[in-house]
């Protein structure tokens, strides 16, 4: 899914860039050598990088658990 028309971002893209160590909207942009132009996206990639670092968490949190 296209998740930034203005730079052709997809949800995979966002999500490589966080398995790459991304943790802000800048750093998602920067993986793909690009910024925010008119920043519709900005939510959506907010939302998907706070899912993917809450899921990130709780899987290390289940871990240490073990």
């Amino acid at each position: 899914m296209i998740v930034c028309s203005c730079n052709a971002l997809s949800h995979q893209d966002i999500e490589i860039a966080i398995h790459n160590g991304a943790s802000r909207p800048a750093e998602i942009y920067s993986a793909r050598k690009c910024k925010a132009k008119c920043g519709n996206c900005v939510p959506g990639i907010v939302c998907l990088l706070r899912s993917a670092l809450q899921k990130a968490q709780s899987e290390q949190t289940h871990l240490n658990a073990a």
